[in-house]
């Protein structure tokens, strides 16, 4: 990563082993798409609601040259399993922007007009 890692906390028991668990995560974006320039992590409960049990929200904001890749997980019970997959699904958008990026994405074939549109048309 170019820029810095920004992780932002809250309401939530922050701990060192959640902090480097996070940051060993955006780590590895890395090996999907080398040119991030930043990558903003805000993990929180979002709700207090007494009767479910705590509700986690990831945000994963990573800009890439040219666009923003934002990635919103809610609704996982545990703050590690919001953050795996928050994680996959960044890591799923970074492909798919590098894919496009060097023209690696698949072209549909062009329609072939078929005889039944020659009748439609005539």
């Amino acid at each position: 990563m170019q820029l810095p890692l920004q992780i932002t906390i809250r309401d939530v028991d922050h701990s060192e082993a959640l902090a480097t668990h996070i940051r060993d995560k955006a780590k590895k974006l890395d090996e999907f798409f080398d040119h991030i320039m930043s990558c903003r992590i805000v993990v929180e409960v979002p709700h207090k609601r007494h009767h479910q049990g705590k509700q986690f929200n990831v945000r994963i904001d990573i800009g890439v040259p040219g666009s923003e890749i934002v990635v919103n997980r809610d609704h996982a019970e545990d703050v590690y399993v919001a953050l795996h997959d928050a994680f996959d699904a960044a890591k799923r958008q970074l492909e798919n922007y590098a894919r496009k990026l060097h023209g690696n994405v698949k072209a549909h074939k062009p329609k072939r007009p078929s005889a039944s549109d020659d009748i439609a048309a005539g």
